[in-house]
C-alpha cells in the first residue's frame, strides 16, 4: 500500500493561472523520490496540496487511502502530524533555542514534557546536533540550521517527510550531506518526496524523479533508468 496518491489532479488559481494539470502518480511506503523542473513548473504546488496548504481545483489526493478532500478543521492538524515538511529558508524562530525551535510540533500536540525531551533529544542526536541544543539559529552554519529544520521535520516520526529546494541555499558538500540525512529516513518507516531543480544532485542520487513541465507530469524515471546513463 502506497501512502500518497495523486488522481489526476488539477489546481488553477485564481485569475486562470494553471499550477497543475491532470497530475497521477503514487508514492510507495519507504520510498525516496524527487519531484523536478523549472521554477514555475508546479514543484511547490503540489507540495502545498500534500500538506493541505492548497486544496485541489480537480482529481484527489489520497493519503494512507484518505481522500484530503475529506479532510478539515481538526483532522487537518491530525493530517499534518503525519507530514514533516522541510524548507528553503528554514523558517527557524530566532529567539528560541535549536531545542526549543525542534520541539514546537511535540508541544503543539500536547505531549509530556519528558516524551518532549526524549524526542527532541534523539532527533537532534540523529542529525548530529546534540552538542547545539542551546544555541540559537544565529549562531548555526548554513547546514545547521537547515538541519535544524529537519529535525523538527521529523521528531514527530510523520509517515511523509515532504522538502521544498532543502538544498536550494546550500553549497555542493553540504547538499550532499543533507540527502545522505535524507536517505536514512525511508529505513526508519518515513517516505521522503524531494522538490529540487538542481538536477546534477538529483541525477546522481539515483532515486526515482518525477519531472513537471508547466504543471504537467511528463516523466516518471525510475532508478535504474538513471544507472543506465
Amino acid at each position: 500500500m502506497g501512502v500518497l496518491r495523486f488522481d489526476n489532479v488539477s489546481k488553477q488559481y485564481s485569475g486562470g493561472h494553471v499550477a497543475l494539470a491532470d497530475v497521477s502518480f503514487d508514492v510507495g511506503e519507504g520510498e525516496m523520490l524527487f519531484v523536478t523542473g523549472h521554477s514555475g513548473a508546479g514543484k511547490s504546488t503540489l507540495l502545498k496540496l500534500v500538506h493541505l496548504s492548497e486544496r485541489p481545483s480537480r482529481g484527489a489526493v489520497l493519503f494512507a487511502e484518505r481522500n484530503l478532500l475529506r479532510v478539515h478543521g481538526r483532522k487537518v492538524a491530525l493530517h499534518r502530524r503525519d507530514v514533516g515538511v522541510v524548507f528553503q529558508d528554514h523558517r527557524l524562530l530566532a529567539d528560541r533555542t535549536v531545542a526549543e525551535n525542534v520541539a514546537l510540533p511535540l508541544i503543539l500536540r500536547g505531549l509530556r514534557r519528558a516524551d518532549i525531551a526524549r524526542r527532541v533529544r534523539s532527533a537532534l542526536e540523529r542529525l548530529g546536533l546534540g552538542e547545539r541544543e542551546r544555541a540559537l539559529p544565529t549562531q548555526l552554519s548554513a547546514g545547521e540550521q537547515q538541519r535544524v529544520g529537519i529535525a523538527r521535520a521529523i521528531v514527530g516520526e510523520p509517515r511523509l517527510l515532504v522538502a521544498d529546494e532543502p538544498t536550494g541555499n546550500l553549497d555542493p558538500t553540504l547538499s550532499a550531506e543533507i540527502m545522505t540525512l535524507f536517505e536514512t529516513l525511508p529505513a526508519r518507516g518515513t517516505s521522503v518526496l524531494v522538490a529540487s531543480h538542481d538536477l546534477a544532485l538529483v541525477r546522481r542520487m539515483r532515486k526515482r524523479v518525477l519531472v513537471l513541465d508547466q504543471g504537467r507530469l511528463v516523466d516518471d524515471i525510475r532508478p535504474e533508468e538513471l544507472a543506465d546513463e
